[in-house]
């Protein structure tokens, strides 16, 4: 496919050009050949400065604001999934393996013409067509009878479609693989923390490692392809503690990235677009500016979800911070009704970054319905206040992300998201206005009055939905259908479907 761009330039079926003319189109492909051969031991495929078209549009994963309704696919611009020009979704082009297709300089010239030959089906579109069948199944949604799933079946206004999300869902359990990369040496890779503020990252490397459903040790069945590496382990192990300096970590993803590059062809297939990488540490992102394409292409699942710092959520993933200090989550689970919560609202934590002090300024022993500390008093049970509020504050700290939204969904609360350029964990699939109160930093000093503006029946209704997506967030070992860990998977889904990488066979 790729290399047919090249005829209308190379091409040469005119009769009347001069001579002239005529030789220079000969010289040409064989200077750029000749070119093409001193760089053929390339460790990382340098053919990528050539390509004429690298994105097309992406479709929109988040819904607009004045939107009351959310697909996970836009819709085609005809019924056809296989008109790709005319597709909303990314076309990769494989330029591996650049080519010239050189016509004769005059038909006449050639006594024995060519027979066009059949080309053959390559693994890569036999991926794309298991991609579009389920592209096209995703998008009939609408007209297909739920499944009555044993475990679970999505209903409710805090999906933006429930019955998309489940069909998707299906779609990911019956087609999707994934290929880890098994290069690479332990602590740095292949292994995460699993008890920590960052046990998400550890456990999603774990679990993906261990997964016989998911993972295929086959890379030409793979529909993307992990980088096992652990930017927490990277911190730990690799940075030069309060150096100030990520040379070591710079080289470390760098170098990482030409190895597979070099031994496997995938990488400068897509140009990474097809790869994923995942980190819930705050260097997660800058992490990922070390290699170009890592952070214009790949899929980068990140828990520090900040649009203002390059966040895209087009083709990133945002996935939930959760501080597991003794790694199961057993015990944390589970509140009381809406009835027997007597605080208003609740929040107790270090003073760090920008919005903390307002919130401490604002509200710290002001007024006993908005419960702020910075130090719980002795005796107080966080988790036991957590429980004793209608409404639990989730301000960002340094980062965007904080592991308070999620200890709200799980003893019941409802999450108050006070933050600026965050995008919510699985912001595709929920419906984040349904379930959560957002307030921006400047609203801070009017937090009561927006709080005290919720009807005790819309707080119920929130409180439910609360608990009935708890599931998603919950980390299981081994996991569980509809967890954490199947999210993550699924967000990372949806991003693959969102383009196709075309053979150049």
């Amino acid at each position: 496919m790729g290399s047919s761009r090249w005829i209308n330039c190379c091409a040469w079926r005119g009769s009347e050009a001069s001579s002239t003319m005529r030789l220079f189109l000969f010289m040409v492909p064989l200077l750029v050949l000749a070119g093409f051969a001193s760089i053929k031991g390339s460790t990382v495929y340098n053919g990528r400065d050539f390509i004429a078209k690298r994105y097309a549009s992406w479709s929109s994963l988040i819904t607009p604001s004045n939107s009351s309704s959310q697909t996970l696919l836009d819709p085609p611009s005809n019924s056809s999934l296989q008109t790709l020009h005319q597709s909303n979704e990314t076309e990769v082009f494989n330029v591996s393996k650049p080519g010239f297709n050189l016509a004769p300089a005059n038909e006449s010239d050639e006594s024995h013409p060519r027979q066009k030959r059949k080309r053959k089906f390559s693994f890569l579109d036999k991926t794309e067509a298991v991609l579009a069948q389920a592209r096209a199944a995703i998008r009939e949604a609408e007209n297909w009878n739920q499944t009555q799933d044993s475990d679970y079946v999505p209903v409710g206004p805090m999906y933006w479609n429930p019955k998309e999300f489940h069909r998707s869902y299906l779609e990911m359990e019956k087609q999707f693989k994934v290929f880890v990369y098994e290069e690479g040496e332990l602590p740095v890779f292949h292994e995460g923390p699993c008890a920590s503020i960052y046990s998400t990252e550890g456990s999603f490397i774990h679990a993906i490692e261990m997964n016989e459903h998911f993972r295929t040790r086959d890379p030409k069945k793979a529909h993307v392809f992990f980088l096992p590496f652990s930017v927490v382990m990277m911190v730990r192990y690799v940075y030069i503690r309060d150096s100030h300096d990520f040379g070591p970590i710079k080289r470390t993803v760098r170098d990482y990235i030409n190895v597979i590059a070099a031994r496997y062809p995938y990488w400068n297939r897509s140009l990474g677009a097809d790869h994923f990488m995942l980190s819930c540490h705050d260097w997660g992102p800058e992490a990922s500016k070390f290699s170009p394409y890592l952070r214009k292409n790949s899929i980068r699942v990140l828990c520090n979800a900040n649009t203002s710092e390059g966040f895209d959520p087009r083709k990133d993933v945002s996935f939930p911070e959760i501080n597991l200090q003794r790694g199961p989550i057993d015990g944390l689970l589970g509140g009381p009704s809406a009835s027997q919560r007597s605080i208003l609202a609740f929040f107790a934590g270090g003073i760090h970054g920008p919005i903390r002090p307002i919130l401490l300024e604002h509200w710290e022993k002001k007024d006993e319905d908005i419960q702020v500390h910075q130090y719980l008093p002795k005796g107080v049970s966080y988790y036991g206040m957590l429980r004793k509020s209608k409404f639990c504050l989730c301000p960002s700290g340094y980062e965007v992300a904080s592991p308070r939204v999620v200890e709200a969904i799980y003893t019941g609360c409802v999450p108050v998201l006070i933050s600026d350029h965050y995008v919510p964990p699985f912001s595709d699939v929920l419906n984040w206005k349904m379930f959560s109160v957002e307030v921006s930093m400047k609203e801070i000093p009017n937090l009561k009055d927006i709080l005290m503006n919720i009807s005790p029946r819309k707080y119920i209704r929130m409180q439910k939905r609360v608990r009935q997506i708890r599931r998603h967030f919950e980390v299981h070992s081994p996991p569980k259908r509809y967890d954490v860990f199947h999210m993550i998977l699924h967000s990372v889904w949806l991003r693959r479907l969102n383009f196709r990488v075309l053979d150049d066979q």
